[in-house]
Formats: structure tokens, sequence, C-alpha cells
């Protein structure tokens, strides 16, 4: 038998869907891109953002917990949006938010209006990452060309935090800290306009928004990270943060109950029913927290102290990024053959033994003799764990339900590097104070006339004494993320149990959904 050769009318047709889908992956991966980027890009500007709007160093992490909060904390609820309104339409409506976000935060005169301005973006990213996932399900047709756009869509969003690096570096270096929230400008605007022209509206599936459930988690974890952050600045006993922690207790006590009751929850609590998510989700909290703390303070240490330029500092993460798809790539191999527990535990390992050698860094330290060795050590465990983890996230999902588990581990991550930082923030103002106290008088016995004066108008010490202060700080705040690696790879020690039948999966082929 033989196939009929196709008539060059469909053939024509053929080469017009292809080129259109093109184009509309060209809108997706744009999109994703310029949400996920958006964490590095503004990292390296921190230094630049702290003296230009004055934040103190404790107060600075609110830049990076802003976008995340907002974003993981309505992530589920963005793709939620979007199956019921249209996929097309509130993907713009996303695009459109994170334009205006961008827009603003870049025009920001002081603290109050860039944090605003970060948690509006976190909310447009919310809205337009979810459904640009989704978008490609309706796109492309089951097969190799839905599974190219996943892949393609993958890479980007691994791909964009080493991009952010890069690019923030070059925009500050060369222009202005505001460039890396300006940069976002046009290209959304682009994306904005080109996707009704080449993306088609999905089916509506009618439904409930579960506002209550999303408002009270994001809510709850905002109250507990301003907790902490308050504690490293006014200590424990302070009225606000005693009232803030009881008010996340309150807040997040009241979101179980809406999750419990709810008919379409926004977070299905079911799935921390079963031993080995709720096991990956708590091993995904616990590494988040430990990366964006080591991002945050090795960006502010290798800038204040080491005197790196933006350009520097984001050249020298890049290794970052290539050594996590060196594991994820080994771990990708041969998950078949060992399943995914021994790489979730070995990459916890050498996540903590990375972050436990940064513990010793120094106002002295080096690039190559104390910073590469231990990036380059947490991130191949970093990659074992990302494959690992998202393949656990969704083994034994009905089909139905793969998208909200994916999406789950997505708002742990997001969620888990916020409360996270907070925590080592905490730290980090406790250890700096602490160093400070020591140093001051330490100072004054040497200070000239001059010196001391300009001391007591700004209560701030001069380079050589503050860097002791802040090196302090980090370090002390690495001993504890080295500790939350540490737990983690307790908990996939002891929680993750491999099943002879995901083996059999495994070695059948199996890929985990988007």
């Amino acid at each position: 038998m033989t196939t009929p050769r196709p008539t060059p009318a469909q053939t024509t047709a053929d080469r017009g869907a292809g080129g259109k889908n093109g184009l509309a992956l060209l809108v997706i991966a744009s999109c994703q891109l310029m949400v996920v980027l958006d964490i590095t890009i503004v990292n390296i500007a921190l230094p630049h953002i702290q003296s230009d709007l004055e934040f103190s160093t404790t107060s600075l992490s609110w830049v990076v917990n802003a976008y995340t909060l907002t974003f993981g904390g309505l992530l589920l609820l963005g793709g939620r949006a979007g199956d019921i309104l249209g996929r097309r339409r509130v993907f713009i409506f996303g695009v459109l938010l994170f334009v205006l976000a961008s827009l603003l935060g870049g025009l920001a005169q002081n603290a109050g209006q860039l944090l605003a301005a970060r948690a509006l973006q976190g909310v447009g990213g919310a809205i337009a990452s979810p459904t640009a996932l989704a978008l490609i399900a309706t796109t492309f047709t089951e097969g190799p060309a839905r599974n190219r756009a996943f892949g393609v869509f993958a890479a980007v969003s691994a791909g964009g935090g080493a991009i952010g690096l890069l690019a923030g570096g070059m925009l500050v270096e060369w222009l202005d800290w505001r460039w890396v929230l300006f940069v976002n400008v046009p290209i959304g605007l682009l994306i904005a306009f080109a996707t009704p022209r080449v993306i088609k509206e999905s089916e509506r599936h009618p439904g409930n928004f579960d506002v209550t459930g999303a408002l009270t988690s994001t809510l709850g974890m905002v109250c507990l990270v301003y907790g902490f952050i308050r504690a490293a600045q006014d200590g424990w006993s302070d009225g606000l943060t005693l009232a803030s922690f009881g008010a996340a207790v309150v807040l997040l006590a009241l979101f179980f109950l809406v999750e419990r009751r709810s008919r379409q929850p926004i977070t299905p609590l079911h799935m921390f029913a079963d031993r080995n998510r709720a096991g990956t989700y708590g091993i995904m909290l616990a590494l988040a927290a430990a990366m964006f703390g080591m991002f945050f303070f090795l960006t502010l240490f290798v800038q204040n102290v080491m005197d790196f330029s933006p350009l520097e500092a984001g050249l020298a993460f890049l290794p970052v990024s290539a050594v996590i798809a060196v594991g994820a790539g080994m771990a990708s191999q041969l998950l078949p053959k060992y399943g995914p527990k021994p790489f979730m535990v070995t990459g916890s390992i050498l996540a903590a033994a990375g972050l436990s050698w940064l513990t010793l860094t120094e106002v002295h330290s080096t690039y190559l003799g104390s910073i590469l060795g231990p990036m380059l050590v947490f991130s191949l465990g970093m990659g074992m764990n990302f494959v690992s983890l998202t393949l656990m996230a969704v083994s034994d999902v009905p089909a139905h339900e793969s998208g909200a588990a994916s999406g789950l581990l997505n708002v742990t991550q997001q969620v888990g590097g916020s409360l996270g930082l907070s925590i080592l923030v905490t730290v980090f103002g406790t250890a700096s104070r602490h160093e400070a106290d020591d140093q001051i008088p330490r100072f004054l016995s040497q200070a000239n006339p001059a010196e001391r004066a300009r001391f007591e108008q700004t209560s701030q010490l001069p380079p050589p004494w503050a860097d002791e202060v802040l090196t302090s700080g980090v370090s002390a705040a690495f001993i504890v993320a080295a500790v939350l690696a540490v737990l983690a790879a307790i908990v996939a020690l002891i929680a993750i149990q491999v099943r002879p039948s995901d083996l059999e999966r495994l070695q059948g082929g199996f890929t985990p959904g988007p």
C-alpha cells in the first residue's frame, strides 16, 4: 500500500500552519523568558537599588520577596482564570499588567513605590506564566510538535536565569538600574500586539475562582515573611513582629479551612496525601530557600565587598546555570535505571556541601579561591534535584491533575524561596548587629576626628569595617542555608519511596507532564 501524496493546497496549508505555530511559540516563549529572568535581572541591580532608594540590607530582600510572594501565591489562580475566561484573553491581560508594573517600577522614586510595583509585577507574572504554558496545549496538536514546543518552553524557563544575570549586568553597568525594569516594556508590548494575530482563543470551561483561598494564602505568607524581616531589624519582642506572626497564623489557618470546604480549591490539598509528593514539596521548599538566599547574599558580597562591577557579577554567576544544566542532563539519563530518590539525596547533600563551603567566606576571599568552587558544587546538586523533583511531583497523578501537581511544585519553589530568604535575612541581621557591636568600639578607638564626626552623622561604618560586618552576616546566613539543604536530604532519605512500578514506568519512557 502507498500513502497518497498531499496536494499542493494541503502542503501550503500545513506550511502556513507551521509558520504561524512557530510565531505562536516565539510569543509564548518570549513571555515566559520575560517573567523568569525578572528575578535574576533584578538581583544584579540590588546594590544599586539599595544605595539609590536608601534600603537597609534587611529591607532590600523585599525587592525580591514582593515579586515572588505575589507570583507564587497567585500562580494557581492565574491558571484557573485562563481556563474560565479564555487563555488568550487572560494571557494578554497578564502581559500588559506586567508591562505597566515594570514601567512604574522603573520610575519609582522611593522604596515604597518600587515594592508596590514589584508586587504588581508578580500578579502579572502569575496571570501570564501558567496561561502561557496552557496555550501550548491548545495551540499545538498532540505529538512531536507539542513535545518540541514543551521542550522549548522548558529550555527558556531553565535558561532565563542565566540570561537575566548577564542582561542585568550589562543594563546596570552601561545604562542604569532602572533599565532592568524598563526593558520589559517594549518586549511586553510586542508580545501583547502579536498574541491575537498568531494565537487562537481557547474554549472556556465553567468553574469557580476561589479568590478567598488565593488571598488568604498570599496575605498569610506576606505576614509571615514580614514578621521574620521585622524581627531582623527590631527584635523578636517587637509588637509589630508578634502581630505579624499572629496574623500569619490566623490567615493560613483560614486558608486551610477554606481549601478543605471548597468544591474547586485553588490548592488541591489531597495532593499532599501522597507520601512521595508531600516529601517532594518539602524538599523543594527547603532547597528553594537555600538557593534564593545564596543568590541574594552572594550578589551583595561580590559587588559590595569584592568590588565586582554589575557586569562582572553577572558573568561570575553564569557557571551556575551551566552546571545546573549538566546536573539535570546527568539525572535525566540515569533516572530510568536508578529512580529519582538517589538523585534527590545526593543532590541535596551536594547543595549542603556547597553552602557549608561558603560559610568560610571572609573579607579577603577571592572569586576563584572561595566562591566559584562552592557555587559549582551547589549547582550540580540543584540540577540533579530539579529533574527528580519535577518527575516525582507528577508521578501517579491522573492526567487531568498533572498541571495542578506541577503548578503546585512551582508555587512551593516561589513561596519557599521567599520564606527562606526572610529567615536567612533575619539570621544575617542578627549576626551583623553583633559584629557591628564589636567593630564600632574598635573603629572609634582608631578613627580621626573627621571619621568620628561622619559616623555620628550617618551611624554607618566606613568600607573596611562595614565589609567585616556584612561578611559576618553573610557567613551566618550560609550556615542556616546549609542546614536547610541537609533537611532536604533527610526528607529525601526518609520520605521518598520509589516503588518497582515507578522504575518500570521510567524505563518504559515515562515523561512528566508540563
